[in-house]
């Protein structure tokens, strides 16, 4: 069996019912028209067979290259979404299917959220931050967890990112690393207890920026690399931000996004535009491929019943100079 037809089947997603799924970007609008589900995503893949397995694992390993753009993250989409500096992109996070009822993400899920923009692909510190939020608003009682850009934010607003191409960007093609951190077990640090540890939740979307822009990206971070373990933004206990400071033990009420700075190039503000209807599926087909420890197990279905056929060994392989997507026949 071959490894293409293999991680082609691991980027589908799922009807069924998945109470243990994490969140990913199922599509994106720009200027508000829904290019497409799944169009443009690298997907991340499922780690496990149905009903039990779901997509979006965290990534926990600060020093994996799954940090990059997650599992299957140097697989490319066939498709490319076009943009043009100034273009409001927004990401359509979801948990199960596309539509206003899904969960999006576990409200435990505290947080930041950030976008990365890089040149595709990605070179040793070229990964830029053009947006961020964090903690936003502190919570009323001692030990509550205040209002998180994941929780409060995207998933109240039914899993809505959204971040402007940076204006006078040069041409070429690029990717955008989105990002969420669940924080509700950051309180440890995974590379002392693997038990625990902030779960990152990283997807990145392909596009080609169009136009005669001359501005160029600064140096940036790279990933793996830009986050350590023990910084404040990765080892935080999230049920300190609080307003009070009467508490019976020591506790940080304030958040530092990990990271680099916003570059000064971006954006100031990035504002919701009225968004166009979903465009493709909205739920999804029984997936037929999962990685698990770096192991890729192909099956096909007996009824429900998944029959494995193939198993192979799963390695990120990154290429080192742009070459365009496979279309699909």
């Amino acid at each position: 069996m071959k490894a293409q037809a293999i991680f082609a089947a691991a980027v589908a997603l799922a009807n069924v019912e998945l109470v243990q799924a994490h969140t990913f970007i199922w599509g994106v609008w720009v200027n508000g028209v829904d290019q497409g589900t799944g169009r443009g995503i690298r997907a991340p893949a499922y780690n496990g067979p149905p009903p039990r397995g779901y997509a979006n694992s965290p990534v926990k390993d600060l020093t994996s290259i799954d940090m990059r753009c997650n599992v299957l993250g140097d697989k490319q989409n066939p498709y490319t979404i076009k943009v043009q500096p100034g273009d409001n992109l927004t990401f359509d996070w979801h948990h199960n299917n596309r539509t206003k009822a899904d969960d999006v993400i576990d409200y435990s899920h505290h947080g930041p959220a950030l976008v990365y923009l890089s040149p595709d692909p990605p070179t040793e510190n070229s990964f830029v931050k053009i947006w961020e939020k964090g903690l936003y608003e502190l919570g009323a009682e001692p030990f509550s967890p205040g209002k998180w850009a994941t929780t409060a934010d995207i998933k109240a607003n039914n899993g809505l990112m959204n971040v402007r191409i940076p204006a006078g960007l040069k041409a070429g093609h690029y990717l955008v690393r989105a990002e969420l951190i669940g924080l509700h077990e950051a309180d440890a640090s995974y590379d002392k207890n693997p038990i625990r540890g902030a779960q990152f939740y990283p997807n990145c979307v392909q596009i080609e920026v169009v136009g005669d822009g001359t501005v160029e990206l600064p140096a940036g971070v790279s990933f793996p690399g830009a986050y350590k373990y023990g910084e404040p933004g990765v080892l935080h206990d999230v049920y300190c931000s609080t307003k009070t400071t009467s508490l019976k033990v020591p506790c940080t009420t304030t958040y530092q996004i990990p990271g680099p700075t916003v570059w000064s190039g971006a954006w100031p503000e990035t504002t919701q535009v009225e968004l166009g209807p979903v465009t493709g599926a909205i739920t999804a087909t029984l997936w037929s491929s999962w990685i698990s420890k770096s192991v890729v197990t192909l099956a096909t279905y007996v009824g429900n019943s998944p029959q494995v056929v193939a198993t192979s060994t799963y390695q990120a392989s990154w290429s080192a100079k742009y070459a365009a997507p496979t279309p699909v026949a």
